[in-house]
């Protein structure tokens, strides 16, 4: 660990510290390929299993969460100094491998939580001993998340959950999720739900993978029978769960919102330096659709462009996260255009392969052998398709815009303030 910790901690030395730990525990080819080559250079010198090996090392530095307070596995550095060892990190690629939790629980933890909450659940998260999933989404209840029926009722000291959630990410590995459940269906559906801190890895957890379109698989439906969660892992009071989920809900989109963000590396495969890459690339093999193109190269600085006002944007988002503040409604402004820019990149990456995008050499057998042969930049395209979905649909985030940040006068409920259990629903 990184022993210069507090907030007298300036960015030049934040700076300094950072290259000297890097010099001395990031494996010697990993450096040479990300100075020589950047991202994918570093993902063709090592392997996830690699890296999954040598993640205790990060996590035991305090640069997982620089920001924190050491009591949590931080460094109590200031923003400026967090974001100085950001900046030097970047070059070596090294993700967070349990950003759920580090975007989705901490920032309920740290508005929420009590302090024994705190120093029970932040350390492990920023280690990755502990992975962390969402419980929030269900069949009937995904736009109008406030109409959820997972119920959960008090019996001693634990709470039993019975319910379905879906789109779970990475719920195969999680040993605890953000859990949204009813525990009132008396009064309106914003004030009968709480929000717990749910242990995955128990009887009456099921858990089914929901293949998506690429062929990968990292959604899940999670099935709730007689689950038990203890009333210490609740957070905040009873009926307070939907103020306790903005901060997590506020996490979720700033997490997929795009270039900078901070967040989990999900969102497709190719950035506008990717692009160019393919571009020139192209132009080197005599194909269409390369550099050398007026119209190609005109496309793709657009976007470009565009990608870097996304990453300044989400420098001023990650200023707040940095002082351990929820990065708030703002955040929809990011993931509305972020999502949305992300799938022209996509679009644009597997156009420029031309005919390669509509056909590639397969191998018969499972369909995972099938789909190993698609092209990168045709599973990022497919995989974008979900960007305007995920983390809040562009418009639920347009409509958070329009009352939070804006304040234009909210949608008309002729159910406001009837209880849950007569409100209509789906599902």
């Amino acid at each position: 660990m990184i022993t210069a910790t507090g907030p007298d901690v300036t960015a030049a030395q934040a700076g300094a510290l950072v290259r000297a730990w890097v010099e001395e525990h990031v494996p010697a080819p990993w450096r040479a390929a990300a100075e020589a080559g950047g991202r994918r250079a570093v993902r063709a010198a090592r392997t996830r299993e690699d890296y999954r090996a040598w993640y205790p090392v990060f996590g035991s530095s305090g640069l997982v969460a620089a920001s924190w307070d050491p009591a949590y596995d931080g460094l109590g550095w200031s923003r400026a100094a967090a974001s100085a060892a950001e900046a030097v990190l970047a070059l070596y690629h090294l993700p967070r491998l349990n950003p759920l939790g580090l975007n989705l629980a901490a920032p309920a933890l740290f508005a929420h939580g009590t302090e024994e909450q705190r120093r029970r659940f932040l350390g492990p998260i920023a280690r990755a001993e502990e992975i962390w999933c969402q419980l929030f989404s269900e069949p009937g209840s995904g736009s109008d998340l406030a109409s959820l029926s997972t119920r959960a009722v008090r019996d001693g000291e634990d709470w039993v959950v019975d319910g379905q959630k879906v789109w779970t990410t990475w719920a195969d590995q999680a040993d605890f999720g953000v859990l949204l459940a009813r525990t009132d269906a008396d009064v309106p559906k914003h004030q009968g739900i709480s929000y717990f801190l749910f242990p995955m890895r128990q009887d009456g957890v099921e858990v089914r993978p929901l293949p998506h379109l690429g062929g990968e698989t990292e959604f899940f439906e999670v099935f709730l029978t007689g689950a038990r969660v203890p009333d210490t892992h609740r957070l905040g009071g009873v009926g307070q769960g939907w103020r306790v989920a903005q901060a997590t809900l506020s996490g979720e989109r700033q997490m997929v919102s795009g270039a900078g963000s901070g967040g989990v590396d999900r969102v497709g495969g190719a950035g506008a330096a990717h692009l160019v890459r393919l571009a020139r690339r192209r132009t080197e093999q005599g194909r269409p659709g390369g550099w050398d193109e007026p119209a190609v190269r005109e496309r793709i600085v657009r976007l470009w462009c565009e990608e870097q006002a996304r990453a300044w944007t989400n420098e001023r988002i990650r200023a707040r996260l940095a002082g351990n503040l929820p990065p708030g409604p703002e955040s929809s402004i990011g993931k509305v255009h972020g999502s949305e820019l992300n799938q022209r990149i996509q679009e644009l990456a597997a156009s420029l392969l031309g005919g390669e995008a509509i056909a590639w050499r397969g191998r018969a057998g499972s369909p995972a052998e099938f789909w190993a042969g698609m092209p990168d930049e045709v599973r990022g395209m497919l995989r974008s398709r979900a960007n305007t979905i995920e983390g809040g649909t562009s418009e639920v985030n347009k409509n958070v815009i329009a009352e939070r940040v804006l304040g234009l006068p909210k949608e008309p409920d002729p159910y406001k303030g009837k209880p849950w259990k007569d409100v209509p629903r789906s599902g």
